[in-house]
């Protein structure tokens, strides 16, 4: 049982990522941002990657909750990444747009647009995964739009 709790409070606080003394959202947030440079834009295993940690972060988020005994405690970080990953899903690997996604991602994850703020007060998985889903899924609509919108030209 040990072992599992280390393997749990591991990857839920993004190997130690969490445990930052300030802002350990924001720090899990920029971890998964370094991951997306790793993938340098290898399109299936950045969806292959989002699909595994937005997984992983629902099976673990609400176990890692029990162990550290607090609601949403502050270590968890993996709901972070997932949203960092979800926020750039589909969008052209470009420094500028990963830095937007970034910066929109946290500001939307601090304002907790509808159902973000109704989902976060869910205990377990569900209470710490699902505003930040929320908040990288906004965020990649409105680059989304903002591209599209950017593109779009009058003849």
């Amino acid at each position: 049982m040990k072992i599992q709790n280390f393997i749990i409070k591991t990857l839920s606080t993004f190997f130690y990522t969490g445990y930052l003394p300030f802002f350990p959202g924001t720090f899990g947030s920029i971890a998964g941002i370094l991951l997306v440079f790793l993938m340098k834009g290898d399109n299936s295993l950045y969806l292959i990657s989002t699909a595994a940690v937005v997984a992983l972060g629902f099976l673990i988020s609400g176990r890692a909750e029990g162990l550290f005994n607090k609601k949403d405690a502050r270590p968890i970080v993996i709901d972070e990444v997932s949203g960092v990953f979800l926020s750039l899903l589909f969008i052209s690997y470009d420094i500028k747009l990963i830095i937007a996604a970034f910066i929109l991602f946290r500001i939307l994850d601090a304002l907790k647009p509808y159902p973000a703020h109704r989902l976060e007060k869910f205990r377990g998985s569900i209470g710490i995964m699902g505003d930040d889903i929320v908040a990288g899924i906004y965020t990649n609509i409105i680059l989304q739009i903002v591209l599209r919108c950017a593109s779009f030209k009058v003849s």
